[in-house]
């Protein structure tokens, strides 16, 4: 056998060569649509979308996300055979696309770069917790529209009337009616000014001798428990109060952004 010229070996290595980047590129591709290949790529961020919206990627996602990648590419190339993409209809949507991607793009590459600390978590839950200490009260009231009813009620509870029963026969309260008058434990500042001042004043068990006056009628008031403000522990909301502090920051960013611009449109807010 003759051995190979130059010319020949460097023919051969060329094929192979040709041959290897044909087999990297398939790789790289998951089909070939009328003759254009379709990139894996396109499945990558597909998935990487739905992961980012909070879905479990699993076996059955990616197949339908495969499925999908192919699918788009039969129909854009059915709609560009057909020459939808100079329609000024796809030009517009293409600009709010492009937009959209981008400012996408902005504002998650500010939360990455300006991340919430866990001291700074931890500071605006010390200073929610602060505002949430204090006394609980848990309070039932019957609330009529007259002074005279509220006293013949009072006479009633007084010479033993059951206070639920007649709470929800007579409330005007659609809210605790049904509950015999219950208001859950609540804080002072959740009620009027009248209705909290009476409140506070009373002992467990207590009711109030006199009806109460507010902007909403007459109220008999009875307090049947207090307790100190529960307040949830540090981890179990440490990435709700990041959030919320993140999208803070985010809005200042956005803000800034629109402070400094050069326009001369008037924004209506």
């Amino acid at each position: 056998m003759k051995p190979k010229t130059p010319a020949v070996r460097r023919a051969l290595a060329l094929a192979l060569v040709t041959l290897l980047a044909a087999g990297a590129a398939q790789a790289q591709n998951l089909a070939i649509v009328n003759g254009k290949p379709v990139p894996k790529a396109r499945v990558d961020t597909l998935i990487q979308q739905a992961e980012k919206a909070g879905q479990a990627v699993t076996p059955e996602m990616q197949q339908q996300a495969r499925d999908q990648v192919v699918l788009r590419e039969i129909f854009t190339q059915e709609a560009e055979r057909r020459g939808l993409q100079t329609s000024p209809d796809y030009r517009g949507q293409m600009e709010l696309a492009r937009q959209s991607i981008l400012i996408r793009a902005l504002f998650e590459e500010f939360r990455a770069k300006n991340p919430i600390s866990d001291e700074a978590a931890r500071a605006e839950y010390d200073k929610f917790k602060a505002q949430a200490a204090g006394t609980e009260y848990h309070v039932r009231h019957i609330l009529v529209e007259t002074e005279d009813e509220a006293k013949a009620l009072i006479a009633q509870i007084k010479a033993g009337a059951s206070f639920e029963e007649l709470a929800k026969k007579a409330s005007k309260d659609p809210g605790s009616a049904a509950n015999g008058g219950d208001l859950d434990f609540a804080k002072p500042d959740a009620y009027v000014k009248e209705f909290s001042d009476a409140m506070t004043q009373l002992k467990k068990g207590g009711m109030t001798e006199a009806p109460v006056k507010t902007q909403f009628g007459y109220h008999i008031i009875r307090l049947d428990d207090t307790r100190e403000a529960e307040f949830p522990d540090f981890e179990s909301v440490k990435g709700q109060i990041k959030q919320r502090l993140e999208q803070v920051k985010l809005q200042e960013f956005q803000e800034n952004l629109r402070s400094k611009a050069r326009t001369d449109y008037k924004f209506g807010s």
